[in-house]
């Protein structure tokens, strides 16, 4: 008798429980916190495999109310390249310019930079010698990628990170093709389709100035573009941020970008994310913030999600979201210092 009691009583429990997690759900995707219906459409919207999130929770009336409001204009400006002036400087006028300028002993080439802020954890790679990038490409570019760390190794590279988007139709893809256009030593070595972000080209020319242009890709070579990749959307074009209405339009995920400052330091940003307890991500509006206080004069976004990688000295660096046991994925290229 009293077994069966119990029984009843831990189904009852059981119901109690459920129902309570039913309502919590209901509350926290229907109720009157925006923020969350925001964080959970503009983050799941842009990735390649679950935008199935948003369409299970929300009308396509919802969604498409809730895009419209987190936006990142499209910036048509390019690179001005004779403002980048590769000029030393020594004097740090905030810790933000201490954290740049100062080098660790016994390195000139770069340094690494923690960086921490509201539901993110991340790096900074500060690039003193911006002829030291270059494009790092898989050998079987457009039939299968590789993880960055081999291809940092088989190159040689001191740093890298992941460069440009792929083609991952149903989340099939082999890292491969890139999306977009693919320049290296001032050739196109590939072109792939569009890539359905704002941006364009995003490289380095012969005088290693960060270029961000619209331009063609034949017209940018003309004019010294020797590696691209076509990527974006633009965060910062000679020193104007990016206009973004609220978080930007994507989301919250793991992020990376590459910028350069007027004195021609170069910075790779890895932000970590889809981690909770660690690093959730961070949005376009906040990554542009942050570039742009550490000096970013022209900054571009990469490939971001479960592409986020950073390598240094053969080592996996930061914590990739993606799946497996280290949660690095097949890329087709990336940016590296050698």
């Amino acid at each position: 008798m009293r077994s069966k009691k119990k029984k009843k009583k831990l189904k009852l429990i059981l119901v109690i429980l459920l129902d309570l997690l039913m309502a919590s759900c209901y509350f926290l995707f229907y109720g009157p916190y925006k923020e969350f219906r925001t964080y959970i459409i503009t983050t799941s919207m842009l990735t390649m495999r679950h935008k199935y999130i948003a369409h299970t929770f929300y009308s396509q009336k919802t969604i498409d109310k809730i895009m419209s409001e987190n936006t990142i204009e499209d910036i048509k400006e390019d690179t001005k390249t004779e403002e980048i002036k590769f000029v030393a400087e020594e004097k740090y006028d905030s810790e933000f310019e201490k954290q740049v300028l100062k080098k660790d002993p016994g390195n000139d080439l770069y340094k690494i930079v923690d960086l921490k802020g509201d539901g993110y954890r991340g790096y900074m790679v500060v690039v003193y010698d911006a002829s030291r990038v270059d494009l790092l490409s898989t050998p079987s570019l457009g039939r299968s990628g590789q993880i960055l760390r081999t291809m940092a190794a088989q190159n040689n590279a001191r740093v890298a990170i992941n460069a440009g988007g792929f083609k991952d139709e149903g989340g099939a893809g082999t890292g491969g093709s890139p999306t977009g256009v693919m320049i290296s030593d001032g050739k196109v070595v590939f072109r792939g389709g569009i890539t359905g972000y704002v941006g364009g080209l995003v490289g380095f020319n012969k005088d290693h100035v960060l270029v961000l242009t619209k331009k063609s890709p034949y017209q940018a070579i003309n004019e010294g573009l020797v590696d691209a990749v076509e990527f974006g959307p633009f965060l910062i074009v000679n020193g104007e941020k990016a206009v973004t209405r609220g978080n930007g339009g994507a989301g919250i995920n793991p992020r990376t970008a590459i910028a350069q400052r007027k004195d021609g330091i170069v910075l790779f940003f890895v932000i970590d994310g889809r981690k909770p307890g660690y690093s959730i991500g961070i949005s376009f509006a906040a990554l542009t913030d942050l570039i742009y206080q550490y000096g970013g004069y022209n900054a571009a976004n990469m490939d971001g999600g479960a592409s986020t990688t950073l390598i240094v000295e053969n080592k996996l660096y930061n914590k990739p979201s993606g799946i497996g046991g280290t949660g690095e994925r097949r890329v087709p290229n990336g940016w590296a210092v050698k």
